[in-house]
């Protein structure tokens, strides 16, 4: 440990990590100063990516090469190894993006070292801007190497998404702030030219809603706003379940009643469920002979064919008792429709939840348990702040929150929350290696 610790220090390491034998022997063999320098230089670059990482993008390129192979000697692509070697194709083609930056810095380190040998300024100049950019062009790569070998959620970019709106605790302040929320998420679909359909609303009578169901559909088309140090087309293109999913949970408002002078808290429950439009996929997950389909009259106001047909469904998912009713439309055809629609996503979202507990994936974290239950969010109108109580980052404007479809708080909050999500991907893949 003594001799690793001297070439630490000599070497000017940021941090200390457990190299390879053969790496550290390399270094003690270079006698040249330039061939030590590109051997350090891969060293502090093999220190950004875990252990972990590297062992997952090795794995990942040698599943690659796997494939490649056995297409090559079948002569043809089977549905299911297309499928896999799409998953692995973006790993495999940044990680050779990453394999030529190494061999043009390499390049430029011995063209420096020629320049510096003849006294040439300029020349030096050049190769260390050079360098600089190969630094940077690496830094972009190595984080999308990182999202490429996480763990990915394929509804993120296939799913359309139904969210759920329901009034909880605060009368009518709690209906109204539902249906402020309801607009918002509205506009922020809108914004980004997805398109939304009703499948349930019931308001009270001050025009605040007691519960909502919308649904949002569309292709992945909405990408993250790219940072400093990120490429304006890095990141894949999320569909509307990957956009709007970390807006589940408990959503609380204090403010003034106009008929009172008292601050009253108030709280909203969201949830949000993917939902896989294809009909194919829709028959698998609820074979008809699990359903049990009910129809009757339509309650409250509606007018005279509304209140005196049989236009209202409810429909009964026997194994596991939950309900979807409908009475919105005036044709029973729509409801129904729209009722197994509803069902659909609540049934698959169940078996994804059960999933998760059986592999033992849900667990406490940074960003909480999971919990629909768990409050997530303050909107404090006498502040006119809001706070997410997960990345714990406010943010004043309360109106421009929820009436801005393109900077909202849609988009305000995702990429902190998708950033904290990455992280605990990743501590999660340390953990499991």
């Amino acid at each position: 440990m003594t001799k690793f610790v001297r070439l630490w220090r000599k070497t000017g390491l940021s941090r200390i990590s457990s190299f390879p034998t053969a790496t550290i022997h390399n270094l003690e063999s270079c006698a040249n100063p330039i061939a030590r320098r590109i051997e350090v230089s891969k060293l502090q670059r093999r220190c950004i990516l875990s252990s972990a990482v590297t062992l997952r993008i090795n794995t990942m390129m040698k599943r690659h090469e796997e494939i490649m192979e056995e297409m090559k000697s079948a002569g043809h692509t089977s549905p299911g190894l297309g499928k896999e070697l799409s998953s692995l194709s973006t790993v495999y083609s940044l990680q050779k993006q990453r394999a030529n930056l190494d061999e043009e810095e390499i390049a430029l380190q011995e063209l420096m070292d020629e320049a510096s040998t003849i006294a040439d300024k300029d020349m030096q100049r050049e190769c260390e801007n050079e360098l600089q950019r190969v630094d940077r062009e690496r830094a972009v790569l190595e984080g999308l190497i990182v999202d490429a070998v996480l763990p990915e959620d394929e509804d993120d970019y296939e799913s359309d998404a139904i969210i759920e709106i329901r009034a909880g605790t605060g009368g009518d302040e709690a209906s109204l702030f539902a249906s402020e929320l309801l607009e918002a998420y509205q506009k922020a679909a809108m914004a980004i030219r997805w398109k939304v359909e009703v499948l349930a609303e019931s308001r009270t009578d001050i025009g605040g809603i007691r519960e909502a169901s919308i649904s949002i559909s569309g292709n992945a088309s909405f990408r993250l706003p790219a940072t400093d140090s990120e490429r304006e087309d890095s990141g894949p293109l999320l569909g509307p379940y990957g956009a709007f999913k970390f807006e589940s949970g408990v959503h609380r408002v204090q403010r003034v009643p106009i008929n009172d002078s008292r601050i009253h808290t108030s709280a909203c429950s969201i949830a949000v469920l993917p939902f896989v439009s294809s009909i194919s996929n829709e028959k698998e997950l609820l074979p008809m002979s699990e359903l049990r389909i009910e129809t009757m009259r339509s309650s409250g106001a509606g007018g005279q064919h509304v209140n005196t047909t049989d236009s209202a469904v409810r429909i009964t998912h026997l194994p596991t008792g939950i309900t979807a009713a409908i009475q919105d439309e005036r044709s029973q055809h729509k409801n129904k429709a729209k009722a197994l629609k509803l069902i659909t996503a609540r049934v698959r979202d169940r078996q994804r939840t059960d999933a998760q507990l059986a592999r033992g994936e849900l667990r406490s974290n940074l960003m909480g348990g999971g919990d629909r239950s768990e409050r997530i969010r303050t909107y404090n109108y006498p502040q006119d702040r809001v706070t997410d109580h997960r990345c714990k980052v406010s943010k004043t404007g309360i109106s421009a929150m929820l009436n801005d479809g393109e900077n909202g708080i849609v988009v305000f909050y995702l990429p902190l929350l998708k950033a904290m999500h990455r992280e605990e991907l990743l501590e999660q893949l340390e953990d499991d290696r």
